[in-house]
């Protein structure tokens, strides 16, 4: 595919923050806008692949070792759930992912997007159009004061937990098989949250929710419910993977979900290994599709956060998927719609 014939992509997460954050180098800005070996998103990759921007996460780390060495790549079905991490140090490292956020937009590598018309202002613009999203809200106190202070500095889509518990719910274990039933819903102040999103216009993300916690979300919730890196777990049987009555009530509230690229939620053995083809992403997305409509479906890649199929490698390879689809028989408008318009579409109707 050539670079005048490149689709657009809006992706539903990455987790290029925690890579510069974690990287301890002083000049991220530099690191990120000439590009570097290793990773998955940088500025001369992203403009290679068609990468438009998405929902740049903000993920507080296990304190004593990174994201990525918390995920196995082999489970088993007893896998337990991650430790809890302190209110401390989560604020701390997302703070300190927010002020790379920023300073990245200042040094011009890309565009803080607040509402759906910042993002399409950013792309006509050829800026990369990145929306502030957490994964994990430990850094937010139970009094919710700290969500105020965070959307004033640009807060729009919040994960309620990572697979892990917390004050607001409790996430689900990389345990493989299993069903995503693996704890109790949402505490109280977990339902105070969603109610204090919905006021906000913060999008509610319900990746890495157990399944009890979703239906609290469903129950509480007045807007679409979004997943934005999950995929279908009757194709591989791994809980952060969607069943059915989820996916059919993310329909039912004309919510959408992201393909996540991550190896282990894309397998039937659900493996983290490279080697897995685009036909089992192609698999998810018509099952998806099948479920959801046309208008339901977008990306959720997981860059820098999961090992990614070795056929994409990394931002630039996104014209593969891209071709995989068209050779899959979808039409330029739907591959249009699951690359781009279907998550500018969401963000209107949840953050405006």
């Amino acid at each position: 595919m050539s670079d005048s014939k490149l689709v657009p992509v809006f992706d539903g997460h990455n987790d290029t923050l925690l890579r510069l954050y974690q990287s301890k180098d002083a000049d991220v800005e530099k690191l990120f806008i000439e590009g570097q070996r290793g990773g998955h998103i940088d500025l001369p990759r992203a403009r290679q692949g068609g990468f438009a921007g998405g929902m740049f996460a903000i993920f507080p780390p296990p304190v004593e070792k990174s994201k990525r060495s918390a995920v196995p790549t082999s489970p088993t079905d007893t896998e337990p759930l991650a430790n809890e991490v302190p209110r401390a140090d989560a604020l701390t490292s997302t703070i300190a992912m927010a002020s790379i956020l920023f300073r990245l937009e200042r040094a011009s590598a890309l565009t803080v997007c607040r509402s759906a018309a910042d993002v399409r202002s950013a792309m006509a613009k050829g800026s990369l159009a990145a929306v502030f999203h957490i994964e994990g809200a430990e850094a937010i106190d139970p009094e919710l004061t700290m969500l105020d202070v965070l959307y004033a500095a640009g807060l729009r889509s919040l994960g309620i937990v990572w697979s892990r518990p917390n004050v607001f719910g409790h996430g689900v274990p990389f345990r493989f098989p299993s069903s995503p039933d693996t704890g109790p819903g949402l505490t109280e102040a977990g339902k105070a949250l969603v109610k204090a999103c919905n006021q906000l216009r913060i999008m509610i993300d319900l990746s890495h929710l157990n399944e009890k916690g979703f239906r609290d979300v469903a129950a509480i919730s007045d807007a679409p419910l979004v997943a934005t890196h999950s995929n279908v777990h009757a194709i591989c049987g791994h809980p952060r993977n969607l069943i059915d009555w989820q996916l059919d009530a993310i329909r039912d509230t004309g919510g959408m979900v992201g393909l996540n690229f991550a190896t282990g939620f894309l397998r039937e053995d659900g493996r983290m290994n490279a080697d897995t083809s685009l036909d089992i992403m192609v698999r998810h997305v018509e099952s998806l599709l099948q479920k959801l409509g046309e208008d339901g479906v977008g990306l959720g890649s997981d860059f820098d956060g999961a090992m990614i199929p070795a056929a994409i490698g990394d931002v630039a390879g996104l014209p593969r998927l891209i071709d995989a689809f068209a050779a899959r028989g979808f039409g330029s408008a739907l591959i249009e719609k699951i690359a781009y318009r279907n998550w500018i579409g969401m963000l209107e109707k949840t953050i405006g």
